[in-house]
This record gives structure tokens, sequence and C-alpha cells, in this order.
């Protein structure tokens, strides 16, 4: 079948879009405002959120973080464990009204895994993609491999199925068309940046007969309109949501959350259980943190109960832990970090030295806007002051980072030295999804750490089986980053979504997401 216009596409959204004041609304206040669209070109949650939206995967963690089929009906593996078959689900639409095919499916996997730490280590080992027919495709390996599903179904820097001609798009450019098969259509000529990022529900989506679990089973889109509100003030956001004008806030400042409490028109829920880790980000391509032993001045200079007073405050809500798989994981260990993270100045200031130095300031990107982020850099900037560094923190909005991130320019010409983020813990735990320890060079997220020891870890990690070797493997992998940094990571955090009493059915889930909820 051949793909219909997008102006009809468009009409029949516009049409949807115009008569959604008779219909129910969903009102949101994410973590950030949406201003980029490709979910492959960057990690950034919100855009992996909004990826959720429009667009499915083949395969998704359940609420128990357990890997099952979305997209895919069955699956077969030829007994040499080389040859992985994988059929379509009946009724998968586009947007559009054309079928989604094994045509769609092979170049949106070739472009998510040039980008994403879990597709590269996937696809060193694959040999052959192919179309079988309309709903059958081939995955063929040069060698077995344990990861296959784990990498399919991985919750954020997803393989998000799109048209054909969309996902031929250069891996290192951005997408400008926006037809998914999802559960709700994006409504392109609605979206205004730093005011709204409006979705309407998809009529002809054909969810899985399973209940709704996490990111897997049953998508049904219970409201018809969902507005994501850009209120980059919590307090305003606070009391809209108190006043009844908004739905949700999905991550309040937790300095608020007693306010909450105490509405009787409002509820809190912890959807992501898992919690979250903070990072901090060097950028290997120019000096000073080229060199090892100034970014393991760093793991000596930071504490991390400084970052969480910064910016979580309520003991309730974080954690402090030496931890790079996070604790209480299957690879919790605390190997080559006992000594770190205890602002340990004198140490520090004999490693910047050991490190040579000089003295020049590096660029510390601070994020305004993001109140989960916003006072973090400060903190960094105080203590690695108090070791010796010279900072020069620039203040910008999280889209500006984000963007900025991307350049590998010298600091002075635009680019930068570090920078804060945050991570899902399921993103974190597993040492191959884990992109932060990704050490390829070019083609690492960004900062580009280069480390063939630590690759060699990883990938031994990806071919062993043995479940006590993987835990020995990723604690040489955690030992190796004490000596070799490619990031700090500085305290587990949670927080619960603040919304309405009139919503039910939200759904606890590594991402913030819209179907199964109904508005009263």
């Amino acid at each position: 079948m051949g793909r219909r216009s997008l102006g009809v596409a468009l009409a029949f959204v516009l049409g949807l879009a115009g008569s959604a004041s008779a219909q129910t609304t969903l009102r949101v206040v994410n973590h950030s405002d949406l201003k980029i669209l490709d979910p492959v070109w960057t990690t950034a949650y919100i855009v992996r959120n909004h990826g959720y939206m429009i667009y499915d995967t083949l395969f998704a963690l359940d609420g128990n973080l357990e890997i099952k089929p979305q997209m895919v009906d069955k699956w077969t593996t030829s007994a040499d464990k080389l040859t992985w078959t994988f059929t379509l689900r009946d009724g998968l639409e586009f947007h559009d009204g054309t079928p989604v095919t094994s045509e769609d499916v092979i170049p949106s996997l070739k472009r998510w895994a040039v980008r994403d730490p879990l597709g590269q280590a996937l696809f060193s080992k694959v040999g052959e993609l192919k179309a079988v027919d309309a709903k059958t495709f081939q995955i063929v390996l040069k060698a077995p491999t344990g990861i296959m599903l784990q990498a399919l179904g991985k919750p954020s820097g997803n393989a998000f199925i799109m048209p054909k001609k969309v996902a031929e798009t250069d891996a290192a450019k951005q997408i400008e068309d926006y037809t998914g098969s999802g559960p709700f259509i994006f409504v392109k000529n609605e979206w205004k940046p730093g005011e709204k990022t409006v979705y309407v529900r998809n009529p002809k989506y054909k969810p899985r007969p399973e209940p709704a679990s996490g990111l897997a089973g049953g998508k049904i889109a219970k409201v018809d309109r969902v507005e994501w509100v850009a209120i980059p003030d919590q307090q305003t956001a606070t009391n809209a949501l108190i006043k009844g004008e908004i739905d949700m806030i999905e991550t309040p400042q937790h300095d608020l959350l007693k306010m909450m409490e105490a509405s009787p028109d409002l509820k809190l829920l912890t959807l992501n259980k898992w919690g979250n880790q903070y990072i901090f980000r060097f950028n290997q391509l120019h000096p000073p943190f080229d060199n090892p032993k100034v970014r393991q001045a760093l793991l000596y200079a930071f504490n991390q109960k400084d970052f969480l007073d910064g910016v979580i405050g309520d003991e309730r809500y974080y954690k402090v832990c030496k931890a790079m798989f996070m604790c209480e994981t299957p690879y919790a260990t605390t190997k080559g970090f006992e000594d770190k993270f205890e602002s340990n100045v004198v140490k520090a200031r004999e490693l910047l030295k050991e490190g040579g130095y000089d003295g020049k300031p590096v660029v510390l990107m601070h994020s305004t806007d993001l109140q989960i982020l916003a006072n973090l850099a400060p903190v960094a900037k105080q203590l690695m002051e108090r070791a010796g560094m010279k900072v020069d923190m620039q203040s910008m909005d999280w889209t500006t980072v984000v963007s900025r991130r991307a350049r590998k320019d010298a600091p002075d010409k635009g680019g930068w030295n570090v920078f804060l983020t945050s991570s899902a813990a399921v993103d974190i735990v597993d040492p191959l999804a884990n992109t932060y320890i990704n050490a390829v060079g070019e083609n690492a997220w960004f900062g580009w750490p280069k480390d063939d020891e630590l690759l060699k870890l990883r990938a031994a990690f990806a071919d062993e089986t043995d479940e006590p070797k993987r835990k020995a493997l990723a604690e040489a992998m955690q030992v190796r980053v004490s000596e070799n940094p490619t990031h700090a990571f500085v305290g587990q955090w949670l927080v619960p979504a603040a919304m309405s009493k009139k919503l039910t059915g939200a759904l606890e889930s590594p991402v913030t997401i819209f179907w199964n909820i109904e508005k009263k």
C-alpha cells in the first residue's frame, strides 16, 4: 500500500483537535518543556516520553521490569542461536493509515543502533537484517548473544519504530516527520515550545489484549486529549494544581510536597519506585578532563550529601550510595569507591597537581529551569573550587544544555567541560544499558570517553551467562571507572507525582506514561 499524503493525516488530526473542547483533556506539567522531537537524536527524558506517546516498540518492560512483546506477536530462535525470526502482530498502523511492516522495522533498528550503547553492543554481533514478508523479519547474528530482547525492550534510548522514509534519516540529523503508530497523535500545529504540547487519542490504535503493566500490555488512551503545559515556576504550578487548573505535576519540588499533602483534592503517587541517580559528566576531548588524574580528583572532592541536600533536602526521598549500579540492586558494590565522595580536599588537590591542572577555568553548564537539577551545578562549583579548580559556571535552560552538550568544540569556542544530569534507575543498574560507561570514543554518549579495557569488560559481560561471573565483571567495571573515570555518580533520589484525585489508573513505570489514566 502506498503512503497517503501527510496532509490527509494532518487534516485528520486537526479535526480531532478542533473538537477536543467537548472531550476529556488531561493537563500536565512535566519535568521539562519539549523543544526537540526526535527520541533517537537525544536521550533527554522529555523527548523519550514524547516518543512513548506517539511511537511503539517491539518489546517493552512491564511493571515487574520483565521484558514482554509489544509490537511483536511471536518470535523464534534457530538451533544455533544465530537467526532470530520475529512476526509483527495484526492491526498495526501508522497514524496516516498505512500498515507497519518489516520494511519500517529494519531501518528503524539500524538508525537506533547507531546512537544507543546497547544497540551498538547488539549490532556488533549482527550480520544481517532482512524482511521475510510484510509482517516477518529476521536478525541474523555473527555470534550468539544473550542481549537481544534486553536491547529491543530497553526503556530509554528506545528502538521506536518509525515509517521507513523517516527511519532512513541520518542518525546525526533530527527527523522532521512525526508520524508514529502509538496510542496518541502529536498535534504539531498546536505545539508551542515554552507554552504547551498537545496530543490527541489515536482512535485506530489496536492495543494488546493483556492489561496495561508498566510500558507493556494494552496501551489504552482513556482521555481524548493530553496537554503538556509549560509552567517553569514550581510554586505557580503547585497553585494551579490545587485550583484544578492542571491535573498533574510529574516531578514536583520536594519542598512543596507538604503543601500538596495538605490539600484534600490531591494525592501523591510514587510511580517510579526504582528511583534515579544524579550524574556529573566529564568531557574527555579537551583539557583538563582528558587527564584521568584530574577526573579522579573530583571523585575525592565531591560528597553526595551536599548534592542531595542542595536539591532534595528531605531524607525520605534520597540515599547516599557509593555503588555505581545503584544500591540494593543485583550488581551493587562499593568496590573502588570506598574512599571516594568524602570531600577529601587534600587528596583532590594532590591529584590535580599530578594531572597537570594549570588553573584555567573549566566550563560548567548550569541548568536553571529544571528544579530537580538547578541546584546541582552551584554545589559542584563550590566543591570544585574548594579543591583548587577555577570554575566558569554558565547558566542556561535545560534544552540549551541538551543542544550544547552535543558540541565537540573547545570550551572557549562554544563547547563545555562538565555538566550534571539525572538518569532513572532502570537505565543505570544494567552494565550494558548504562550509557555512561560505554567508552567507545567518538560514538560514546556526550563526553566521549575512550577506554578499551572497560569495553572488553562490557563485551565479556554481554557474552557471559553465569550470573556470579557477571557480578564479578560488573565489579571489575566499577573498579575500572574508579581508576579511569567516565563520570561521577552523586546520589540516588526519587519523587512522587502529584495529581488530582479525579485521576485514576496511573501506572507504576520507570517512564511517565499517560495511557490507562482516566479523569472523572
